[in-house]
């Protein structure tokens, strides 16, 4: 594959990436209501999303994906339930004076990864977005099995950044919350985020 191709469809993916959307308020309500830990394997969960609608869109199986409509939607609703779920612990969970930066209580990473997949699979928006950006920069009936691979690691790479980066950002003002007012309020804005999130999901 062609790196001109490649950086140009890296470069797209990191601005589109990084735009605040259901997976970025997903990822920084969990680190803001709940701490760092769980963030990755739920990250992890949302790039591996984002590989199997790109291997869609490389395959051309969109037309597949609406053929089974009813297969998507469940895999929709079942993301927008989860961030329901994370919502009302967070508006729920009992609060007190603590060291914000100490761990939550440990959740399952398999639990975490596949909570972090349903919620891009549920957003049928992702495939659209690269059935748009890749004819626009590559020849898909010319990508050999080394191509797709090269954009997997594109994918995953940018994906990692862009979290990372998001996920460091909400440690860190995490930290400024110190008293249980604070973090009762903390709490029940974030829980409001990943319903939102939740919302936009399921209208899509």
């Amino acid at each position: 594959m062609e790196l001109a191709g490649l950086f140009l469809f890296s470069s797209a993916l990191f601005i589109a990436a990084a735009s605040p959307g259901p997976g970025i308020a997903a990822i920084v309500a969990r680190v803001l209501g709940r701490g760092p830990r769980g963030a990755i394997p739920f990250s992890i969960g949302i790039a591996l999303g984002d590989v199997v609608w790109l291997t869609f869109a490389v395959l051309g199986l969109a037309a597949l994906a609406q053929a089974f409509h009813g297969v998507f939607l469940a895999v929709k609703y079942a993301g927008a339930a989860y961030l329901l779920y994370i919502a009302y612990k967070l508006w729920t969970t009992p609060v007190e004076a603590r060291d914000v930066s100490a761990e939550a209580k440990a959740e399952r990473p398999l639990k975490l990864l596949l909570g972090g997949l349903a919620l891009t699979l549920g957003n049928p928006k992702t495939i659209v977005f690269y059935l748009a950006l890749l004819p626009t920069f590559l020849d898909l009936t010319r990508i050999t099995m080394l191509g797709y691979a090269e954009l997997v690691v594109a994918t995953l790479t940018v994906l990692g950044v862009v979290f990372g980066i998001y996920i460091v950002l909400a440690v860190r003002a995490r930290r400024l919350f110190t008293s249980p007012k604070a973090l009762r309020i903390l709490n029940k804005s974030t829980g409001a985020v990943m319903a939102g999130a939740a919302a936009a999901v399921a209208v899509r």
